[in-house]
């Protein structure tokens, strides 16, 4: 397939496993089409057109026409300097190679990332946090990250890929989705009675179980196996970590136990006060789950030739 077609299914994906449901993704969609027939014609220029389609500012084509065919794809968690120049000499050693793939942003994906932070509070108002709560702590949070973002020099990947003409795509929250929607049927399905069960359960996953060999694989943070899981929120997708303050309010809303990718110490010290068990599966281990989920219904219709690095391992479904 194309580069293009590939990129709108990989998107198209996305939607269909977002937490928050198609039809709600897809409302947003409408409501920011009408936000950009408001604009001034000035600003209209400055607008991302992109995200008229695409929901994820943190998932784009960052180099190539779009009408590449994909047939071989090497495929990395973080896709820096190292892994463009990686790429370049395989085509140079006459591997049929055609595009690069990150799972974390790049380029215009990683200046906005802030921006797909605000689904995590649709998220929670799913699990019973009032909407106003949810959006009020997002809101600062999301600005803080935005400003983190601010300096960073976030096209050194995308220039060098531009320089030696490689298509370069990065998929972030799509993957997420599939990870988060992925465990949190799996578990609501298993219905784990106590911690060690979502442990168990966690370990008997390809990704998890080889990142448990490694010494990476998913530890409990705040709580004890013995502890009874409840009710359990899948805390894995939504750009980055939200607010360390939303704690209290998760508690409230009945759940028991998180299961996210990672944690800061400052979130784990909420999570702590609020008495909420936290799971962590892992990170690295987490992103290739959503990587090899996704890239597994990309390839249902167009094999795909995968080759990996910067951390992803492809572990395949399809039989």
């Amino acid at each position: 397939m194309k580069l293009r077609e590939f990129y709108e299914k990989a998107i198209a994906i996305g939607i269909e496993n977002d937490p928050r449901g198609k039809d709600f993704v897809l409302k947003e969609l409408e409501a920011r089409k009408k936000d950009y027939e408001d604009l001034k014609d000035k600003d209209k220029e400055f607008f991302d057109k992109e995200s008229l389609e695409n929901p994820y500012s943190d998932s784009r084509i960052l180099s190539g026409t779009g009408e590449e065919e994909v047939r071989c794809v090497l495929v990395g968690i973080d896709i820096e300097g190292e892994e463009v120049l990686l790429f370049n000499a395989l085509k140079q050693r006459g591997d049929a190679v055609d595009l690069l793939l990150s799972h974390h942003p790049e380029g215009r994906a990683y200046a906005n990332l802030y921006a797909v932070m605000h689904m995590q509070a649709d998220i929670l108002h799913r699990f019973g946090v009032p909407i106003s709560t949810a959006e009020d702590l997002m809101e600062g949070r999301i600005k803080e990250v935005e400003r983190k973002l601010m300096p960073v020099n976030h096209t050194r990947a995308v220039d060098a890929a531009k320089l030696l003409g490689i298509p370069f795509l990065c998929l972030h929250t799509p993957a997420d989705n599939m990870v988060a929607t992925y465990l949190q049927r799996l578990f609501d399905e298993k219905k784990p009675y106590r911690v060690s069960d979502i442990m168990d359960i966690l370990r008997e996953i390809p990704e998890y179980r080889e990142a448990a060999k490694n010494g990476a694989g998913p530890k409990i943070l705040v709580g004890s196996q013995k502890r009874k899981a409840g009710k359990i929120f899948v805390d894995m997708t939504g750009g980055t970590e939200g607010s360390k303050q939303i704690f209290e309010s998760i508690a409230q809303s009945g759940i028991n136990t998180i299961v996210a990718m990672h944690l800061s110490d400052e979130h784990r010290k909420e999570a702590e006060k609020n008495h909420i068990n936290v799971v962590i599966a892992g990170h690295i281990s987490s992103d290739n789950l959503g990587l090899n989920l996704l890239l597994d219904e990309l390839s249902k219709e167009s094999p795909l030739e995968i080759l990996e690095c910067s951390g992803f391992r492809r572990i395949s479904r399809l039989t």
